[in-house]
């Protein structure tokens, strides 16, 4: 133990020097889980709209009112052709053209029907999807307001109907920022445990120093949880402001056991932190490690769920992602904090890490070779 505590004062010491290090492990994460959540918000609101009114009556003017008091929408021009709207959309000033044809009003009162149309700029799938949602939704509401329908549904009132009504759990109002900041907490512990401790280890083979600690009755695992042990200590400190910076900034408080979510941080940290050892065991300088990191950096973010549900993947996608670490502890800690899941609901992805730990350590242990 008097090796182990010697290794580990000199990897404090190494740290405290390194002020870029320092900055990079606890002042980066923080400025990323503030700005990266209000970034990536996938709540689709201001479309840019053009409208195309071929009536101009008052329930088509109506009509448009009711569309831009919805909130979503952004008039961004009023035209008389479908062809002039169409330059709004190739030119990128709207998402939308919403036409209205001639005798709107009066199909309305005559024949009780009308159709519009409705042209979507798909280039960005999400937006025009969503957009096309919301629109839908408002054009439907307005209809049932209709007078004609109105009178309609005095006439039929004895025939049976079936009313809809459904509720958002652990998510009331459909924020986009609640499924997003327990994920990138995930992520910025995933770059300190696995990145910055490939870096870290493949450092000493650059400068030198690790031919002398070889050469040292230092064994193997001391040496390794010395290297190991103050990454993790920061990796939990950062964990600790995440989750402060989570209350503060976006009232997101851990609605579950917070014992238990930092179980599962603690062993999430051994599992990348043997990921980046083993990383370093097969890389000879920092660049390497670095591409290599990155590589599996990305998979890890885009097969993680963090993006889009792991269930609408196809199959040999979700079977790599089930195989990541990254995504039972994204899974799991959206349960722990959003839902309050307890042990029982969470305990699979535990056991999952807990075995990835042991198998990603033990193999980089195996793979380090050291020579006396």
């Amino acid at each position: 133990m008097k090796i182990l505590f010697f290794i580990l004062r000199k990897e404090f010491r190494q740290i405290r020097r390194n002020k870029s290090i320092l900055a990079m492990m606890f002042v980066m994460p923080v400025v990323q889980l503030i700005i990266l959540p209000l970034a990536m918000d996938f709540d689709v609101k201001g479309v840019n709209l053009v409208v195309v009114d071929n009536d101009h009556s008052t329930t088509s003017q109506k009509l448009i009112s009711t569309v831009t008091a919805s909130g979503y929408f952004k008039i961004t021009g009023d035209v008389l052709s479908y062809k002039e709207a169409l330059q709004f959309i190739e030119k990128g000033q709207a998402d939308i053209i919403l036409e209205i044809p001639p005798a709107f009003e009066r199909n309305l009162v005559r024949e009780g029907k009308q159709q519009l149309a409705l042209y979507a700029d798909a280039i960005n799938g999400t937006k025009a999807g969503i957009g096309s949602g919301h629109l839908l939704g408002v054009i439907r509401s307005y209809n049932k307001d209709l007078e004609i329908n109105l009178k309609a549904a005095g006439i039929k009132n004895d025939t049976g109907r079936i009313d809809i009504t459904y509720s958002n759990w652990f998510n009331p109002l459909g924020i986009y920022k609640y499924n997003v900041v327990p994920a990138v907490l995930v992520l910025l512990l995933t770059l300190i445990g696995g990145y910055v401790t490939a870096l870290n280890i493949v450092r000493e083979k650059e400068i030198g120093t690790i031919e002398q600690i070889n050469v040292t009755p230092v064994k193997k695992w001391q040496f390794i949880l010395g290297k190991l042990t103050p990454f993790w200590i920061i990796g939990i400190l950062v964990f600790t402001i995440g989750l402060i910076v989570s209350a503060v900034f976006y009232g997101i408080l851990p609605v579950g056991n917070i014992f238990l979510l930092y179980a599962f941080a603690m062993v999430y940290l051994v599992a990348v932190m043997g990921f980046g050892l083993l990383i370093s065991t097969y890389s000879s300088n920092q660049v390497q490690a670095m591409f290599v990191a990155f590589f599996f950096m990305m998979i890890f973010m885009l097969m993680s769920g963090f993006f889009t549900s792991t269930d609408s993947m196809p199959g040999w996608a979700k079977l790599i992602s089930e195989l990541t670490p990254v995504t039972h502890f994204i899974k799991a800690d959206r349960m722990i904090i959003l839902k309050g899941s307890g042990w029982q609901d969470v305990k699979a992805a535990f056991f999952y890490l807990l075995a990835f730990a042991v198998f990603l350590n033990g193999w980089a242990i195996l793979n380090y070779r050291k020579t006396n």
